[in-house]
């Protein structure tokens, strides 16, 4: 049975029996007190060990939901230990557009740059020159060996049986409500979204929603688009030019998107990945949260969050999504393309109420909506929780595969630092000034080899080179002879 105790006036629900980490308890407490205004923005929460002492828990427990609230871009942590709610913590579906103030600053640290060169890589067998590649270690798949058929096929069966005779009509361009009715209760619950089923549009993947998106914000007068450098624009940026907008690129650092420059783009709208920065890693900033959007609201311009693969985080819970703190400026776009297969091509939209109409519309004058049938399998495998547990399948595999990524490079090339290793299907690593990552990828195919550099990302010019490494479609034995022969590829160099 769940219990409601309170310290200084902080409520929180704690339900032992409920098989939710209390950790998780006490940020959904706190979050929904902040959401609805009753933590207003500066209020002071009570110190970890006191409210630890309250609700007959371990320090730690508290230490780490704070952690997770500060990281969202909820809380505050001041000098001697003090907690508050963040300067935009408190807004609320009905506030977003008050955001006035943003407070606070990256964490401390600074990049870490790669190691110096010296350790030898092992002792491996040359390999001869291949034609095609043996070992694939380019980024951009998930592993669809792994799609859950049996789940998906019971899916099918039962919306085919159970579907209205009215699905297998002209739709809306918003979709089934099935579907966006299941999305809104999954994305609110998992990535801390705050969003309505009439705030969603299906889409056929990421690529469509930007394109409608990116249409329609063109059509409502926006004349500049920012994106990340680097980022993958190959969707974003041929929309963005096909509508006449103009794209400029704002550097990201180990904070993520550099606020400053994001202020002097003059831009209209931003694309950003704050979960888990592409390709980098970084993180958007407990600081930089409420500086984008305080960027948003005093500019009139729009956040594209692209939460592209945020279920996948191995170190800590996932960061909840940017969207929950200014749902008014924030469009946060989905898909099941890392999750369960791009084939699928499903991909969606939770938008700011008044964008809503006018996306909807564009989806109809593009291909007058997404199948039916396969919304509402969706719709199926997420309220009986078969996608929560293909997550929690994949998990594991991703991480054994990252682990074993990170072993076989610190054994071969302990001189390539990675970064961005806590979330994701990738890693990068930066490479030594005299080491070109367009030979050192050439190299690789050599002996068969696929990997990325990051040069092709970058949207101003050139600048430090790195090496993308995907690691969602190989098995451990494969990435530890992929890496060997990296490193002999480089070694020739």
């Amino acid at each position: 049975m769940a219990e409601i105790r309170t310290n200084s006036g902080l409520l929180v629900v704690l339900d032992p029996d409920a098989g939710i980490a209390l950790h998780r308890q006490i940020e959904t407490s706190i979050r929904d007190a902040i959401r609805a205004g009753r933590l207003a923005r500066g209020a002071s929460l009570p110190p970890s060990r006191a409210l630890a002492a309250d609700l007959g828990v371990s320090r730690g427990v508290v230490v780490e939901a704070y952690a997770q609230l500060a990281a969202e871009g909820y809380l505050d942590s001041r000098s001697g230990g003090y907690t508050q709610v963040a300067a935009c913590g408190d807004v609320a579906p009905g506030l977003a557009g008050q955001v006035t103030a943003a407070a606070g600053r990256g964490p401390g640290g600074a990049n870490r740059g790669p190691g110096e060169a010296g350790a030898a890589a092992a002792e491996v067998v040359p390999w001869a020159p291949q034609p095609g590649l043996a070992i694939d270690l380019s980024y951009g798949r998930a592993d669809v060996s792994n799609f859950p058929r049996t789940a998906w096929l019971r899916a099918l069966r039962e919306a085919l049986a159970d579907a209205p005779n009215s699905v297998f009509g002209y739709l809306t361009g918003s979709g089934v409500p099935q579907l966006r009715a299941a999305l809104a209760d999954y994305l609110n619950r998992v990535r801390g979204t705050v969003t309505q089923p009439e705030h969603i549009v299906i889409c056929t993947g990421y690529a469509q929603g930007m394109t409608l998106l990116i249409s329609v914000l063109a059509a409502a007068g926006a004349k500049r688009i920012a994106l990340e450098d680097p980022s993958s624009g190959d969707d974003a940026l041929p929309a963005a030019r096909a509508a006449g907008l103009e794209v400029v690129g704002v550097p990201v650092d180990e904070y993520g998107i550099r606020i400053d420059k994001l202020r002097e783009s003059n831009a209209d709208a931003v694309i950003l990945t704050p979960a888990h920065q592409w390709p980098t890693g970084s993180v958007l900033s407990a600081g930089n949260r409420p500086a984008v959007i305080r960027w948003a609201a005093e500019r009139g311009a729009i956040i594209i969050e692209d939460d592209y693969d945020a279920e996948y985080r191995y170190d800590r819970t996932p960061v909840g999504a940017l969207q929950g703190l200014a749902p008014d400026h924030v469009v946060y776009a989905g898909s099941a393309s890392k999750t369960l297969a791009p084939g699928l091509r499903l991909g969606w939209l939770a938008l700011p109420g008044r964008l809503v109409e006018p996306v909807a519309a564009a989806k109809i004058a593009a291909d007058r909506g997404s199948p039916a049938l396969d919304q509402l399998a969706f719709a199926d495998l997420l309220t009986r929780g078969e996608f929560d547990r293909h997550l929690r399948r994949m998990r594991p595999v991703y991480k054994r595969r990252r682990d074993a990524l990170l072993t076989a490079l610190e054994a071969n090339l302990p001189w390539l630092e990675p970064t961005g290793v806590s979330a994701g299907l990738h890693l990068v690593t930066w490479l030594p000034p005299h080491l070109d990552e367009t030979a050192v990828v050439q190299a690789a195919r050599r002996v068969g080899v696929g990997i990325d550099a990051v040069g092709p990302y970058r949207i101003g010019g050139p600048g430090r080179g790195g090496l993308i490494f995907g690691y969602a479609t190989v098995n451990e034995q494969a990435i530890g002879e992929g890496i060997a022969r990296l490193a002999y590829a480089i070694g020739k160099l």
